[in-house]
């Protein structure tokens, strides 16, 4: 998606330009890169940014370079930013920067669906690794299907699921298992479809993040919340 009147998408992409007001000064890395969707959004409303982007698939990064202005980015804004583009594996050991990464976006889907090993606890730990000190990950979830705890040890805080917007995906639950007691969530409702979206870390101050993102954003940030389990 492009937007060339405004960087707001009216999607989850707009959520990840709240990411670079709750970590260190540093690169900020997005895995899945695609068209460049959140490159853009996040680059035309933080101009200072430096992003590195990682993409599997050249093709789509050739037809963004010519389509969907993504060269644009790749060249320096006034005000110093810009966007990196590795052609690559996402999760492979080589997405590293020097000094390691303030924040990581993560928007890895195949077909239409989330990448197996994002369900899996050892695949966030390394992602970890790759971080500065207090750095955090973003990520998008995917799909509000149902995938409820029910049958192991631990089970959804009951208030949580009174709610009835608590709903068990498998990326979360891997999210919970490597980053228990530090990770918040909060669900997209879109016209179209419906993502949680992930983010570690202690839950920040939310009234304090609202103030520091962009306007657009400000009311958004506050509805993030901590994952709790119950054992």
């Amino acid at each position: 998606m492009l937007n060339k009147e405004q960087p707001w998408t009216g999607s989850y992409w707009d959520e990840f330009a709240s990411l670079p007001a709750i970590v260190p000064e540093g690169p900020i890395a997005i895995l899945g890169l695609g068209g460049g969707t959140a490159a853009h959004t996040m680059l035309k409303a933080l101009p200072n940014l430096h992003l590195q982007g990682w993409e599997i698939d050249e093709t789509l990064i050739d037809l963004a370079r010519e389509y969907f202005g993504l060269s644009d980015l790749e060249k320096c804004t006034s005000a110093g930013g810009f966007l990196s583009v590795h052609i690559g594996d996402a999760l492979s050991e080589s997405v590293t920067t020097g000094g390691g990464f303030a924040g990581i976006i993560v928007d890895l889907f195949s077909g239409g669906e989330i990448l197996p090993q994002l369900k899996k606890v050892s695949t966030w730990l390394d992602i970890e690794k790759k971080l500065i000190s207090k750095g955090r990950i973003m990520v998008n979830c995917g799909g509000a299907y149902a995938e409820i705890y029910g049958s192991g040890k631990q089970t959804v805080n009951a208030n949580v699921l009174s709610t009835g917007s608590w709903i068990k995906n498998s990326t979360i639950k891997a999210l919970c298992q490597a980053f228990p007691g530090k990770l918040s969530w909060k669900r997209m409702e879109e016209k179209d479809s419906d993502n949680y979206l992930a983010l570690t870390g202690p839950l920040p101050d939310l009234d304090a993040w609202s103030a520091a993102v962009p306007a657009e954003l400000s009311m958004n940030v506050k509805e993030w919340r901590m994952c709790e389990l119950s054992s």
